[in-house]
Parts: C-alpha cells; structure tokens; sequence
C-alpha cells in the first residue's frame, strides 16, 4: 500500500468526504458527485488543498509571521488551545468583537466615559486560519479588505461571496475528527519549520555576526543553571530606533504594573512610601505618572500604567491620583495574604548575598498575575495586543521605561529579564569599553525590583499554577541587564531625599534631570545619622537642603541642624558627641571638613 493510500484512507477515517448537500456551482471543482442529495468529495482534491495550505503557513513560520486562529465552533475549543499552546501561539479571541482588524487603529470612545477601547491588536496578523465558515463572522469580511491572507475550511454549502475571499480553501466537512486532523498537520509544521528556522540560525552565525550574536546569546541563556544568569550590559543593546512611528509601535506593546505594597513606617512616613513627596512638591508617584504620560505624548503610544495596592496603601494612592484624572491610569486591591508576602521587601544599595537569590524575582510573582487575572485586567490588556509588562517593585525614580530594553527583548524573543546593578562600584570607573555579557552566579548580582515579562510568559505561569510552580522554579534559566547607576534613583532612606530635594536633580514631564554643572558622574555618598532617619526630624533638621553639586561625600553623625543656604564640597564628615548639638549657620561653605564641635565651625580645612 502507497503512501497516498494510507494518507487517503487517514482522510476517509474523518468523513472529510462527506459534504452537506448539493455542491454549489463554484464548489463542483472539489466533487466527485452526490448521493442522497449529499455532496461527495473528491478526497484528493481535499489532500492537495490541505498541502497548498500547510506549504503556505510554513512559508510564513519562516518569516516569524503573526498568525490569528479562529475558531466559532465550541466543539473544538479544546483542540485548538492545545494546537496553540504547544506552537507557541497565543489564542486571540478579540475577533470575537466586530471591528477586531478594521478598527485597531483608531479606538472608539464611547459616550458618557471617558474611555477609550482598542479593539485588538495593535499590530495587524500576517494570516488568518478559520476553522468553522459556515457560522457568522465579520473575520472573513475583516481580513479581506484588509488584504489579510485566509487560510479555512469550506463546504459545499458555502455561498460564493465568502468562498471567494478564502485564500487557501480546503474542502472537507468541518468534522471534530477532520478539524483534529487539521491542527495535527499545522502543529507538526509549525514545529518542523521552527527547528529549520534554529538550524539556519545556527549555520549563518558564521556568515553574519549580527545573528551569529543573537544565537550565541540565546545559548549563553539556554545554559544558565538555576543559581546562574546570563548578564548583558546596558552598552551592549542596540540603540533605540530614530523612527517615532516604530518606537511608537513597540511601545503600544507595554504595559507597566506598579507595586505599591511598601509603606513608609521605616522612614516614619505613616502613608504608602510611594506617596511620599520627594522632589520640588512631587511624589513618587507623582513622577512615574507624569513620565509614562511625557512618554505617550512624545511617541503618540498609549501605555497603561497599573496600580496594584494593598489594602493598607490604597486609600493613600487613590489620594494621589486624584491629581491625574482622564489618564490611562487602572488599580486594583490584593488580597491580605498578598500583601504580607509584599510588605517588608526593602531594597538595599549594599549586597546581601544571603537573600540575593529571593529578591532577583518576587517570591509572591504568581500571586500578583493571579490577583491581575482574578480582577479582569488581564483579558482586555490581552484584547489589545499587549505583549510585555515593566514589574516595578521598588521607588526608582529615573527613567525606567526604556525602548532600547524593550526592543532587544522583542528581537530577540526574550520572555523576561530582571534589571540588575553593577556587582562592584569600581565597574563604572576603570573607563574599559563595556564587555560582552557573561553568565553570572545569582548571588553576585544586585536586582533592582525592575523587570520585564512577556504576555506569553505571564500565560505559561498562570497555567502552571495549580502545578505547584513557584517563581525561583518558573525562571530557572534567567536573562539579566547590567544597568549603569544613573538608571536607578531609589527612595530608601532620607540620604535619598537629601539627593533628591537638592540642587542636584530637577523634575522635567515626570523625568529627573541631573544638573549638567556636576563633574562627577556619580551621584555623593551620603550618611545621615538615626537623628535624620524620620522623614519630619529630616525636614526640621534642614532650614534649605544645602548644595552639593561639588560634593564627594558626606557623613552626619548626631544632633546636626542646617540653615539655610549652606554649600558643601568635597568631603564632609560632621559629628556631633553626645550632649553636644552643632549648628550650620546660614550660607556657609563647608569644603574637606572634618567637624567635631561648634568650635570647629570657624577652623581651617582639611
């Protein structure tokens, strides 16, 4: 028995060949005659359409096309989520709402809200496969005029106005048996072309070193062990591109959930530390509003910022964002148990190695999507083709919303990555050109509390969350970013807020500009004592915060008070004995002082 004959009698097993009833005129290509007012059809005709069809979808695999499968039949819901997953596709049900393709680019706002609704991806797909054409849909209508190529299933009873908008028609009846025998052949070359696509990869590495360099780096990541992690650093990433219609692009993938779990009771702050006012009036939120807001006006994106608070810091952010009304700003409320898990994670600048490994990723990450799917977020950001969460832990205040991150992430199909510091401050200062990135142990590496995950991979967690899945176990093999210093401004201690407040940094749309006066890349050292440690004792202590755009470092040491207009240069260091208090009179100038006394105000420098 021949090949063909096998592979016919695997078709007659499905009752492809059997159609619904006369065949229209247009559909007599596809029979072999009728009987019993039924169609008969030709099942070799049906075995090249499904050729055609499966050559085609693997042309386009090989492109990394965008691909929507839709499916209007409930009966196969099953074997089209299994098909999805194991390919690696995402199951779009947005054409579910008429206008999913027609309508992407420009949102409707509805009357009485304030609201707008993207109705599906930003980004058109390169192919539609339809499964059921014989019930109603607008797909067929949509992707046509949209000049979208229409991979479907059709019958003899299909009218010809739809059937001549299929690209690659394949004649059969829409059996579950046939439909299963469909998504068989489109797994397999989806698989098949995928492994061709990594071999190819592999062999023109030697020929071009820009892909040479994407497949080295995706085997760096590939043999990272659980307690290693491949790190790249920030120089390292191709610049962003000058295009604003393509930064544009990439961003309306992003979206940005905030933590606010942390409150401010360690710096005396009875509020959510996020409320807490930092710069020139603003607060921490404040800022991350106002910057995601300078950043969709630049490009014209429409990131949404996420809100997720605990119940003890919810009423505090509700209180700030009433200053930002009509902004695509969303919150919602964890749970209790959630918010223990949260609480309590202060960041530090020095490294503890012994819980290093638990701060690189959130020990309660599953929990958070959980709590964001639960509230019904999650679905509508999916809905608009969302593709990448920035996870923002900590209070940083620089300018993390990065288009060169991103795109590196996306060209590179990295699902996610953690932010990271320097392991040694002396990296920063040996003026060597940065290196290629290296796998690291997890232990000599500072997280930040920022990270970037894809959709697919927020999907893939919740689905094995009733495995027993944790966070250190989903991210085993991990990818991180060596960020420079000037790309993390923490609100930890009131040594920050001196940084801050001061002349040092302004507040420009939601960014933190360092003054350009300042010839020293980094940012002083600066040590205050348990006397500064509340933020109020912090605000009485200082009439002015004093300059220090010349400043090195400083060290304060007990009962120490400011006036106004005090400069400080060099190296300060001011301490104060016990029982003894020491005044900074107004508009001095303190440059290599060491000061133990009141005495010592009027003696020479160092």
């Amino acid at each position: 028995m021949t090949i063909h004959s096998v592979v016919i009698q695997k078709l007659l097993t499905t009752n492809a060949q059997l159609g619904r009833r006369v065949a229209a005129h247009h559909f007599k290509i596809y029979s072999c005659g009728s009987r019993n007012r039924m169609t008969i059809i030709d099942s070799d005709k049906t075995l090249i359409c499904l050729r055609n069809a499966c050559s085609f979808i693997g042309e386009l695999v090989r492109h990394r096309a965008r691909f929507i499968f839709v499916n209007t039949n409930t009966l196969f819901d099953e074997i089209i989520d299994q098909m999805t997953k194991t390919i690696g596709c995402r199951n779009d049900t947005s054409w579910r709402l008429g206008g999913f393709l027609t309508n992407s680019s420009s949102p409707r706002k509805f009357r009485g809200r304030n609201k707008k609704l993207n109705l599906t991806a930003i980004q058109p797909p390169d192919c539609v496969v339809i499964f059921d054409t014989e019930r109603k849909s607008s797909v067929i209508q949509e992707a046509s005029k949209l000049q979208i190529p229409i991979v479907g299933l059709v019958d003899s009873s299909m009218p010809w106005d739809i059937y001549k908008k299929i690209t690659y028609p394949v004649p059969a009846n829409d059996s579950v048996q046939f439909v299963y025998l469909f998504c068989n052949l489109i797994t397999k070359t989806f698989l098949y072309e995928q492994r061709r696509l990594n071999a190819a990869l592999g062999a023109s590495a030697i020929a071009k070193p820009e892909i040479r360099e994407e497949a080295e780096q995706g085997d760096k990541i590939k043999k990272a062990s659980k307690d290693k992690i491949y790190v790249l650093p920030y120089e390292r990433l191709e610049p962003a591109s000058e295009d604003l219609t393509e930064t544009k692009q990439l961003l309306d993938k992003l979206v940005v959930l905030k933590f606010n779990g942390n409150l401010g009771s360690d710096m005396g702050f009875s509020g959510p530390k996020s409320a807490l006012e930092v710069c020139h009036g603003f607060t921490c939120l404040d800022l991350v509003v106002n910057h995601i807001e300078s950043i969709n006006s630049k490009y014209g994106c429409n990131i949404p910022l996420l809100m997720m608070n605990t119940p003890s810091t919810h009423d505090g952010i509700l209180k700030v964002l009433e200053k930002h009304p009509n902004k695509n700003i969303h919150t919602f409320i964890q749970s209790q148990h959630q918010q223990e898990n949260i609480e309590g994670l202060p960041v530090s600048r020095t490294l503890d190695k012994s819980s290093a490994q638990e701060k690189l990723y959130p020990s309660n990450l599953l929990e958070v999507f959980l709590s964001l799917n639960g509230s019904g977020k999650l679905e509508p950001l999916i809905t608009q083709g969302k593709e990448y969460f920035l996870l923002l832990q900590s209070e940083n205040l620089a300018e993390v919303v990065d288009p060169k991150i991103l795109s590196h992430l996306i060209k590179n199909n990295i699902e996610h990555c953690v932010e990271v510091m320097p392991s040694t401050s002396g990296m920063q200062e040996t003026g060597l050109p940065p290196q290629e990135g290296k796998i690291q142990s997890k232990e000599d590496v500072k997280s930040i509390n920022i990270m970037w995950m894809s959709m697919n991979c927020v999907e893939r967690l919740l689905q094995r969350s009733d495995l027993g899945y944790t966070s250190s176990k989903f991210f085993d093999r991990a990818f991180a970013i060596d960020i420079p210093w000037s790309r993390y401004l923490p609100v930890e201690r009131t040594s920050d807020l001196l940084i801050l407040q001061s002349d040092l940094y302004t507040s420009a749309e939601g960014t933190l500009v360092r003054n350009a006066a300042r010839a020293n890349p980094k940012d002083p050292s600066i040590e205050l004592g348990l006397e500064f440690g509340n933020v109020d004792d912090f605000r009485s202590r200082f009439k002015s915060i004093p300059s220090i755009i010349e400043l090195d470092s400083l060290k304060v040491t007990g009962d120490v008070w400011f006036g106004t207009g005090v400069i400080l240069k060099g190296k300060v260091s001011i301490a104060a004995r016990p029982g003894m208090k020491i005044v900074i009179p107004d508009g001095m100038e303190l440059k290599n002082r060491f000061i133990t006394s009141q005495a010592d105000i009027g003696t020479s420098s160092l």
